[in-house]
């Protein structure tokens, strides 16, 4: 080895020590920073449901009385600020029926069956309280309204003092690993259940 090349290593070699140990160092920090940025907080999770854009979701609901109980299987499609738009598929006897809402009002589509037995037999359906944005909505403007952690969900609360007492608690819960609701529980002013939502599909966009 001659003396130039051992001055050229002599010289370059501390670079390379230096840009090695640094180029460690920067991806550790990257490792780091990139789990942690993917890790949402549970608020960060809060924040996200309450800044919905648009949503669809597939729901099972139970609706419950004194006298019975009924259960629907309905698809919700949501659009911010005001579109809402529900189809029936389950009971047979009402499938197809749309229920769709927005700035101008309601319209009811169903080419199979009347309006008359539509309002007579199932008025429940179109009720607001099976929308998530209305749960939303209660919740932004409730200064009651909680949420609490426990068993990997959130469970975001809300208390209705001047509405109907059958409609007197909301709760939602969320899958903290998702970040997406898993059911919606609604009870009367005893905190007992009158309606049971659901959520088997749900897309989000915030």
């Amino acid at each position: 080895m001659n003396k130039k090349f051992k001055k050229i290593l002599i010289i370059i070699l501390p670079i390379i020590i230096f840009l090695s140990i640094f180029l460690i160092i920067f991806n550790n920090k990257t490792a780091k920073n990139f789990k942690i940025g993917n890790t949402k907080s549970s608020q960060e999770i809060i924040n996200n449901i309450l800044n919905i854009s648009s949503y669809e979701t597939q729901i099972e609901v139970e609706v419950k009385s004194n006298k019975n109980s009924n259960k629907y299987i309905i698809k919700q499609k949501y659009i911010k600020p005001a579109i809402l738009e529900q189809e029936i598929i389950e009971p047979e006897n009402i499938k197809g029926l749309k229920v769709i809402k927005d700035k101008e009002g309601m319209k009811i589509e169903n080419t199979r069956i009347g309006l008359t037995k539509i309002f007579g037999g199932y008025k429940e359906v179109i009720g607001n309280y099976l929308d998530l944005v209305n749960f939303i909505e209660e919740y932004k403007e409730n200064p009651r309204a909680k949420c609490e952690e426990k068993n990997n969900e959130l469970i975001m609360k809300t208390e209705n003092n001047k509405g109907s007492k059958y409609q007197k608690y909301k709760e939602l819960y969320i899958d903290i690993k998702t970040g997406k609701p898993t059911k919606l529980e609604i009870k009367d002013n005893n905190k007992q259940e009158v309606v049971y939502i659901l959520y088997n599909k749900v897309e989000l966009n915030i």
